[in-house]
């Protein structure tokens, strides 16, 4: 018997880039490890140090990583939304603010409310909670000018005992800021306001407190930060920044002032002085604008938050600086969300980072390299880790392309115009080398020759100085343009020309791309068709036609392509092609003759990608399939073997549109990027399953074969434990038949033989679970009925009915299929019984009938035979 499985091609989700931010609330621990963050509804805690997903909070059940949170206590604290919270350094209380303004003070263990404060009906913005640095003993000078104001004096001693009576809550105060610009301090022992600090005229935004210099600072969006003294709550000082200010906070001590607002930059402020530290910085883009920054001093850096979901980290200046500094950069950037990923490839030649095209204005580099990887060019402390930003387009950018090496990266954007990228991680050099323009409208697809140099020359060693020849660019406008790429870098953003232009298409284009020797190209349009031109002349070679929508991605085969079996006969690998359609269709075409060799259906939605993946080496083509893969807009990503049109097998992990798709040119990776803001990295994983279905194929046969050998021997309860792992009910039919009605039952034996009562009374809930199935198909049939009942006697004899009426079995849908399992023993083992006493009473009918014939039948006694001369018989 063959013992090897048939092969089947599987992928596995090894890495997942998921979004962790969409928003709200941002929070870092004390010893700077973890960070929480809102998305959606949901909270997610992620390790800074190596990324990974900890934990995410749902309210009703967490999901977790590493940690387990719990839900301790849900509280309806206001009648309107909260906006903002605060809680005290020692993690007791909590206060919570409202739209209606007001705001209310919670013990956190507790669940109560300590504290209701009413203000204005305005929206709180900003909450703190503080403790007085010292009170008039310690402030010396202070108490000294208190004692001249106050009517009447008292001794030092008498202040001393006085003081020594206040309690410890008596200095803790919370400071909240409102939309209408008031900031009020309330003291937590007295229940009321101290201090109202009627100041800024827009939303307060941030709020803090230094113990060594007795100093509050707000900052509003009314474009001021003001510092006031908290032993008399008049302001130091009052500063124009310029800028709606989002966030602001002391640094160590309280010497320096830290304030971010619209202008996306961090600025560094002197507190004693109210001088800005930081020299001039220009206004970044509108998406690089900060809303709120976090900063604490158990962590070594302030964490601000950009409109665009990023979490940018940067540096603490040192403490006691005066002199003007650099403006700080972020040192660390983290992604919250991707937001819609269009476009994705692999660069450099160990492809240890991506670039991803994700409906911005900006090209985001990742790293796709594992920490302990010491041979990847690109050092990172985490797989998915953001590693640079390509800035210069001025609208979304809707595709990219990457050259053999992975240096070079092509982009294509809403701003009409195409740009060449230099990509060069270990000098920290990401520079745009070329900016095209020419375009009526988007440019939409771009594409790279595919040709490596030849081994030895320069271009080959020396990959970064030696740009790609040319460019191709598809567009909106329904034309397509060659450019050839300078060898040096471009200085101004005009200048360079189109080699040509060709009006391809009456819609728009979708996709390009050049065939590996670099002597033709594909362009997939809006409509309908695929045209085949010649790169050096930009001539139409050929039309491929038959899709009935529009084509939104067109590849052409790897080199190494053998010969493919197309539905009327074989055809050069080298030579097809294949796109995918919003008609829900993969095809295979032929360069030969521009025909349609294959059609792939299976996709629900629009297919929006197509690529072929790594050609199986020669040696192992016989059992290796030569695959494509294509993404829809059914959040699938679907593999085909292109000899047989068969699909191979079906990979769900997104929840939206797969736009991308890209293959790891070694390890046979496929990389998915969908418009749920995720990209997963799926793992070959055929051979691992091929080896692990033969050895499972093996050892089925050597257990079917100890089954065998036990049922022979009489081992009973080896063979029924045996039976039942295997899940071979006619076996164990066979058993129990032998068992139940043998010539020589064990006396006081349940099923007949007490080796096999033992058995049944030591079952696992998964063996009881499929015993008791096994056990209700048995029940219906008559024949088989009795053993049924036999051994449905022993299990109930067995076991109490809590344990029996308690089964739970893992994806059986628990207690739910045990009543159903139940009730259908007990439906028809009442029909067996029914059918027994009809037999009874057919019983005494007929023992009736026996009886009476017996009495009106005459005796053999009196009958007499005789013989007539016709030899009949007759009854005298």
């Amino acid at each position: 018997m063959a013992t090897k499985a048939p092969f089947k091609t599987t992928f596995a989700a090894s890495e997942v880039i998921r979004p962790i931010f969409t928003g709200g609330a941002v929070a870092i621990e004390n010893d700077a490890r973890i960070l929480a963050t809102t998305l959606g509804e949901d909270a997610i805690l992620t390790d800074l140090k190596t990324g990974k997903h900890l934990a995410k909070v749902e309210g009703k059940a967490p999901t977790t990583d590493s940690i387990d949170p719990q839900l301790v206590r849900t509280v309806r604290p206001h009648a309107t939304p909260v906006v903002v919270l605060a809680v005290d350094r020692t993690s007791t209380l909590l206060a919570t603010g409202g739209t209606d303004g007001s705001i209310k003070v919670w013990d956190i263990n507790g669940g109560y409310v300590t504290h209701t404060f009413r203000g204005p009906s305005v929206l709180v913005s900003a909450l703190l909670f503080f403790e007085l640095a010292t009170g008039p003993k310690k402030q010396s000078e202070t108490k000294d000018s208190d004692k001249k104001k106050r009517r009447h004096s008292k001794t030092a001693n008498a202040e001393e005992e006085e003081e020594e009576d206040v309690p410890a809550t008596a200095r803790f105060r919370l400071a909240s800021g409102s939309q209408d610009g008031k900031v009020r301090v309330w003291d937590l022992h007295k229940r009321s306001v101290v201090a109202n600090l009627d100041s800024h005229v827009s939303d307060v935004r941030g709020l803090d407190y230094s113990h060594a210099q007795n100093a509050l600072v707000t900052a509003s969006r009314d474009k001021t930060i003001r510092w006031w003294d908290t032993r008399s709550w008049k302001p130091r000082k009052v500063i124009p920044c310029f800028e709606l200010v989002e966030a602001v906070g002391f640094i160590g001590d309280g010497q320096l002032t830290y304030t971010a607002g619209s202008n996306g930059c961090l600025r560094i402020w002197q507190t004693d002085t109210g001088r800005e530290l930081t020299t001039e910085q220009k206004a970044k883009q509108e998406a690089e604008a900060f809303v709120s920054a976090v900063y604490h001093p158990g962590i070594p850096f302030i964490a601000c938050v950009q409109v665009d979901h990023t979490v940018a980290l940067f540096n603490i200046p040192t403490e006691g600086t005066t002199s003007t500094i650099a403006p700080p950069e972020p040192f660390r950037r983290i992604s919250g969300t991707h937001d819609d990923i269009i476009d994705l490839r692999y660069l450099l030649p160990d492809h240890s980072i991506m670039a991803l095209a994700t409906n911005s204005e900006d090209i985001r580099i990742v790293s796709v390299s594992e920490p302990s990887d010491s041979t990847a060019l690109v050092s990172s402390e985490y797989f998915g880790q953001d590693i640079a930003l390509l800035k210069g387009h001025d609208d979304i950018i809707i595709t990219l392309d990457a050259d053999w090496s992975g240096h070079w990266v092509a982009t294509g954007a809403k701003d009409n115009t195409a740009k060449i990228w230099r990509v060069d991680p270990k000098n920290n050099s990401y520079t745009c080398w070329a900016t095209f323009q020419g375009h009526a409208e988007s440019v939409s697809a771009v594409a790279f020759p595919r040709v490596r140099p030849v081994d030895g020359s320069k271009a080959y060693a020396d990959p970064l100085n030696h740009p790609p020849q040319f460019l191709i660019t598809g567009s909106s406008d329904q034309t397509i343009k060659r450019w050839d790429i300078p060898k040096e870098q471009q200085r101004v953003k005009s200048g360079i020309r189109a080699s040509y232009t060709r009006k391809a298409h009456d819609k728009d284009i979708n996709a390009i791309d050049v065939s590996n020797n670099a002597q033709l190209f594909a362009s997939a349009s809006q409509d309908k068709v695929v045209k085949i031109w010649s790169i050096e002349e930009g001539e139409v070679q050929g039309i491929l036609r038959g899709h009935r929508r529009g084509v939104w991605s067109v590849s052409f085969a790897p080199l190494n392509t053998p010969m493919l079996q197309g539905e009327q006969g074989s055809v050069s690998g080298k030579g097809v092609v294949v796109t995918g359609s919003g008609d829900k269709t993969v095809k295979l075409w032929s360069l030969a003759d521009y025909t349609c060799l294959r059609t792939f259906e299976g996709h629900s939605n629009s297919v929006l990608k197509v690529t072929w993946l790594n050609i199986p080496p020669p040696e192992e083509r016989s059992k290796k399939p030569i695959l494509i893969a294509s993404a829809g807009g059914d959040g699938l990503v679907k593999l085909w073997d292109v000899n047989s049109g068969e699909n191979e097998c079906t990979l769900d992990n997104h929840e939206d549109r797969v736009w991308a798709l890209a293959v790891h040119p070694d390890t046979n990776m496929i990389v998915s990027g969908s418009g749920d803001s995720t990209v997963t990295f799926w793992e070959d994983t055929s051979t691992e399953t091929q080896t692990a279905s033969n050895e499972a194929a093996l050892k089925l046969i050597e257990q079917e074969q100890e089954l065998d050998n036990y049922e022979y021997a009489g081992a009973y309860r080896e063979a029924i434990t045996l039976a039942l792992q295997l899940n071979h009910p006619r076996k164990l039919q066979g058993l129990f038949e032998k068992v139940v009605y043998s010539k020589t039952p064990d006396a006081g034996s349940l099923s007949g033989l007490k080796a096999v009562d033992e058995v049944l009374a030591t079952l696992s809930d998964e063996q009881l679970f499929l015993l008791l199935l096994r056990l209700r198909d048995w029940n219906t049939n008559a024949r088989t009925a009795p053993m049924a009942q036999r051994i449905l006697w022993t299990v109930v004899k067995s076991y109490p009915v809590s344990r029996l009426s308690g089964l739970s079995v893992k994806g059986a849908k628990g207690q739910k299929s045990v009543k159903e399992v139940l009730s259908a023993l007990r439906v028809y083992t009442e029909r067996h019984y029914k059918r027994m006493e009809e037999l009874v009473d057919e019983s005494y009918l007929v023992e009736y009938t026996l009886r009476e014939m017996d009495t009106l039948a005459p005796s053999l006694d009196n009958m007499k035979l005789t013989e007539g001369a016709d030899k009949d018989v007759i009854m005298s």
